[in-house]
């Protein structure tokens, strides 16, 4: 298919699912659409393991998002099917400049839009199903439409006339929906990599090129052994301070006595923070020094190995959260906000991995934001697929200081748990609040649902 049909298939597809719907269902189903038809279009050349597993992730996104239609699934959704689109068609741009295209993309449609004879293949002569769409339907229809809304507003005769033909159809609602479909029909099929950007892809390998091994001091006032030294007299004074640092936060931590669970909640975030803070300070000097020469200095033995006790000492960092994060969650239970601290910990840690792997192979810098950008995508992804609202409130409903209201408004996908609660507890209140909710969902037409309330029985729960 050409570049314009896609479009406009995409276009008619948003206004089919979405026409008087709410964002559910049907965004899952046009996230489908898209992987398929995104399959079909991309050379078996380009399709590759990466290219087929972003396929099969992009399914799963879409039916996670027809599941729980959340946040954190809409954003697994969006960039899935767009990396899917993009490793299908440059599959040797690096994954770092999917991120400048899609900006560029973004903000460049008004200017790219003009210049059709990138996007809109002109028909042959006799014309063809395009020509004939745009001939006997598009033109007419818009003009038909204009004057149709002028002389309705010109005559109340003309007006009432149409008013009295009940059709529940909105034009208005047609024309804005055409707009977001071409707006993200365009940008998906026509996304604009510049000549600059495929400038960059060069510069962006995981392994240094030869002429990169030549040693280089980073400033013209200070020779390459003046800059070795004052690595490793850097790296040395940060083992000994971060080594009484995690004395004293551990102390703090665990011997000191408990506080509230207010005062003990902003405690344990302000430490997590620091924590996080102190380890990408860490990967960022890492980073300064390990740039290039000092990757194959042979003289630089001993500012790698201190380098590396480095990473190890804010990897113990990070697991001594771990464990106040976890002593936290026994006392006073799950949240997402307690979730978020494991997920940006196990971030901070396997971002510390690939920077001592960094080191001990010799890679370049962007091999850490290359990983890290796939470690990062396989996060969001891992957070799509999981009811994370059923875990916290199974885990917490063992409890005896179980917040029973706190669940029912603040966690989301825990129905079918607090359904039972309710139940055994004879809470006829909460009982009815969960059933009203649930039926609301379940009464929504085919395309806005959201499945996981289709799964709840509401037979046995209703009140007699």
């Amino acid at each position: 298919m050409k570049k314009h049909h896609l479009i406009f298939i995409t276009v008619l597809a948003v206004i089919i699912l979405f026409y008087k719907k709410y964002v559910a269902l049907n965004l899952g189903i046009l996230g489908i659409f898209l992987s398929i038809l995104t399959f079909t279009q991309t050379k078996s050349e380009f399709r590759t393991k990466m290219f087929l597993t972003l396929f099969v992730t992009s399914i799963f996104s879409s039916f996670a998002f027809a599941w729980f239609g959340d946040a954190i699934s809409f954003v697994a959704v969006l960039v899935s099917v767009f990396l899917l689109r993009f490793k299908g068609t440059y599959p040797k741009l690096k994954p770092f400049l999917y991120i400048e295209v899609l900006l560029v993309s973004l903000f460049s449609f008004l200017g790219r839009v003009f210049y059709t004879e990138q996007w809109f293949e002109k028909p042959k002569e006799g014309g063809g199903f395009g020509k004939k769409l745009i001939t006997f339907i598009l033109i007419p229809g818009i003009l038909i439409t204009i004057f149709l809304c002028i002389y309705s507003a010109g005559s109340s005769h003309f007006d009432q006339f149409f008013s009295e033909i009940k059709l529940d159809f909105s034009f208005f609602d047609i024309i804005i929906l055409a707009i977001i479909g071409f707006y993200v029909g365009f940008i998906f099929w026509n996304f604009g990599v510049e000549r600059f950007i495929f400038k960059q892809n060069r510069y962006l390998n995981d392994d240094f090129s030869g002429l990169i091994k030549i040693q280089k001091p980073t400033f013209s006032f200070l020779d390459i052994d003046s800059e070795r030294t004052s690595g490793l007299i850097s790296f040395s004074a940060l083992n000994i301070l971060l080594l009484i640092f995690i004395a004293t936060y551990n102390y703090e931590q665990f011997f000191e006595v408990t506080k509230s669970a207010d005062g003990l909640s902003a405690e344990t975030h302000e430490r997590v923070n620091s924590v996080i803070m102190s380890i990408v300070m860490a990967i960022l000097v890492i980073l300064f020094y390990f740039k290039r020469g000092f990757n194959f200095d042979e003289k630089a033995k001993s500012l790698k190995i201190s380098a590396k006790i480095w990473i190890v000492l804010n990897a113990v960092l990070v697991i001594s959260a771990s464990l106040k994060n976890s002593e936290y969650i026994i006392n006073f239970g799950l949240t997402y906000k307690r979730l978020g601290v494991y997920a940006f910990l196990t971030m901070a840690l396997i971002g510390l991995i690939f920077t001592f792997i960094k080191i001990q192979n010799k890679k370049t810098n962007v091999f850490l934001f290359n990983k890290m950008f796939w470690t990062s995508y396989g996060l969001i992804l891992v957070c799509s697929y999981v009811n994370w609202g059923g875990i916290i409130t199974s885990n917490d409903i063992k409890r005896k200081d179980f917040a029973d209201n706190y669940h029912l408004c603040s966690i989301n996908y825990n129905e079918k748990i607090l359904l039972d609660y309710a139940e055994k507890t004879g809470n006829s209140e909460m009982k009815n609040k969960l059933i009203e909710r649930i039926e609301s969902y379940q009464q929504e037409t085919f395309l806005s649902k959201i499945l996981y309330y289709e799964t709840i029985n509401l037979d046995r729960s209703k009140i007699k």
